[in-house]
């Protein structure tokens, strides 16, 4: 991206190291926002009476604005200031952790996270692409690896700081600790960020951007609605066709565009198309796994908010480890063979967790997290590198948007569909015999609705009725999540091509393909 100011021949400004603190808060902020949520999802059902479906859109309101509109929001950046439009992100994202905070109402909750979720798609890519204006070529590649650091700290952080907030204070705590983080970058980016521009980036589509952020809400309500309507439903069947014509729709027009904004003709590239499927999967596999474990951990494990973010760290660690160990072990095998082994790693940990029972006990839990983690640290990050080397350099930067909105996208739709999943067999197989029917619709809604209902009526058949029924949801989510990733590496073991080096070491620009990807795989 051209800038305006630059530091190639300037003074570099002193103050520049205070500037990337400030990008580095705003960037770890986001980092753990999404886990953070994780860890409060069962507390929130509890509090809020909320049902499975109102915790996935709880989860995916944030994620679904934050896809449809990260693409617009880098090139509203580079039209009118970086900096402006980073403020006016963290403004945005500030005012939705007030609101959050403030909200006594599910429908106030999700309505809150959406608001936040603009505030990240402004932020995400903005955050890295004021780097060239602060810091030199000679020093970029150590400003560039503190974010991708703090992305990654964000992850394991989330369930800590959450359980901990949860066990001292109300569920609004989650939100209301964004509020200072927030705060702070504003003043430093008003104070110590330099403007930067791109007068010459393609133009903001507001139709492409209104089919993309349709389209996709048409799809995870359709998702996330059918296990309760049913996927017969006249509403389901029209959400989904909705969809489909939304999305036709938004991919004819881009390819008729002369400088579109979301550029399909990249996927024609082979190892930019199977790196990005690669990727994908991993975020779908992902997030579907954070939004299922928080609650196994604590409504039947019985572990309370900070207990549960603890124990979700063998997974983080495996993932932060291996994502950091990535880059050498391409450089020895090659990323076809560590990508498509990484997707193994992973399809074994998931059918291993598939294995799961009600009286597993952490122990085995925490063994197939930690593979888990590992598989997800092998697979997304050389893949997400790969996908970036694939692309001509002059395509670099919609390459690159279109692979963090597809990884957006399937994150998505992993919440949407594994939760799907989960709730169907959960309220399938739950035993509600001798129950009141209003007692036994709302035990029906989640685990945590089941067991609040279980103390209420004194019932510990009930309970032990729901802890069976969710493990085997889990079960059945963890299954298909193994199946999806063997498939997965299947096709990169078929198609991907074997680059041993990353994009950065073949055109010598200095840029840390494998630090930013690290980054991305944090958020």
């Amino acid at each position: 991206m051209a800038t305006v100011t630059q530091n190639t021949g300037m003074r570099r400004d002193p103050r520049r190291w205070w500037a990337l603190g400030a990008l580095v808060a705003s960037m770890l902020t986001l980092g753990f926002d999404t886990t953070i949520l994780n860890v409060a999802l069962p507390t929130m059902a509890g509090d809020l009476g909320a049902t499975t479906g109102q915790q996935q859109w709880m989860a995916d309101s944030y994620v679904i604005v934050f896809a449809a509109l990260m693409l617009p929001a880098g090139l509203l950046g580079d039209r009118f200031g970086r900096r402006r439009m980073l403020v006016v992100g963290l403004g945005i994202f500030l005012a939705g952790s007030v609101a959050g905070v403030l909200a006594d109402d599910v429908n106030w909750v999700i309505a809150a996270r959406t608001v936040m979720g603009v505030g990240a798609a402004l932020i995400t890519p903005l955050a890295l692409s004021v780097l060239p204006s602060l810091f030199g070529p000679d020093e970029r590649t150590k400003a560039v690896g503190i974010i991708s650091a703090a992305s990654s700290l964000g992850l394991p952080l989330g369930p800590i700081i959450g359980g901990w907030l949860l066990n001292h204070f109300w569920w609004g705590s989650v939100f209301l600790v964004n509020i200072p983080m927030a705060a702070l970058g504003i003043a430093a980016c008003v104070f110590l960020l330099p403007e930067t521009s791109d007068p010459a980036s393609p133009k903001v589509d507001t139709l492409s951007t209104a089919f993309t952020a349709a389209g996709l809400g048409a799809l995870i309500y359709a998702i996330i609605e059918a296990p309760s309507r049913g996927w017969g439903d006249p509403l389901i069947v029209g959400m989904l066709t909705g969809a489909a014509v939304l999305i036709a729709a938004l991919v004819l027009r881009e390819r008729r565009m002369a400088r579109p904004m979301l550029d399909m003709e990249l996927l024609a590239h082979r190892g930019f198309f199977f790196n990005t499927l690669a990727a994908t999967l991993v975020m779908f596999v992902l997030s579907g796994l954070l939004f299922v474990l928080p609650q196994y951990l604590q409504a039947v494990l019985g572990n309370d908010a900070l207990g549960t973010g603890v124990r979700l760290l063998p997974m983080m660690g495996g993932l932060i480890v291996a994502a950091r160990a990535a880059q050498p072990v391409v450089a020895r095998f090659g990323s076809r063979a560590v990508v498509t082994a990484g997707l193994v790693v992973l399809a074994f940990a998931a059918l291993l967790g598939s294995r799961t029972s009600v009286d597993s006990g952490y122990g085995f839990t925490a063994l197939w997290l930690s593979i888990t983690g590992f598989g997800f640290g092998f697979s997304v990050v050389p893949a997400m590198d790969g996908a970036l080397g694939a692309l001509p350099r002059d395509r670099a930067g919609s390459g690159a948007g279109l692979l963090m909105t597809t990884r957006q996208v399937g994150a998505a739709i992993g919440i949407a569909l594994l939760g799907s999943l989960l709730a169907s067999t959960f309220r399938d197989r739950l035993d509600t015999t001798g129950l009141p029917a209003k007692a036994a619709d709302t035990a029906g809604d989640s685990v945590v609705a089941a067991h609040i209902v279980g103390r209420q009526t004194g019932s510990a058949d009930l309970v032990a009725s729901a802890n069976s029924a969710y493990v085997h949801g889990m079960g059945l989510v963890l299954l298909v999540c193994g199946a999806a990733a063997l498939v997965t590496a299947l096709l990169a073991a078929a198609f991907l091509p074997n680059t041993p080096v990353t994009r950065a070491e073949k055109e010598g620009d200095g840029t840390p393909d494998m630090a930013t990807a690290s980054a991305d795989a944090g958020e």
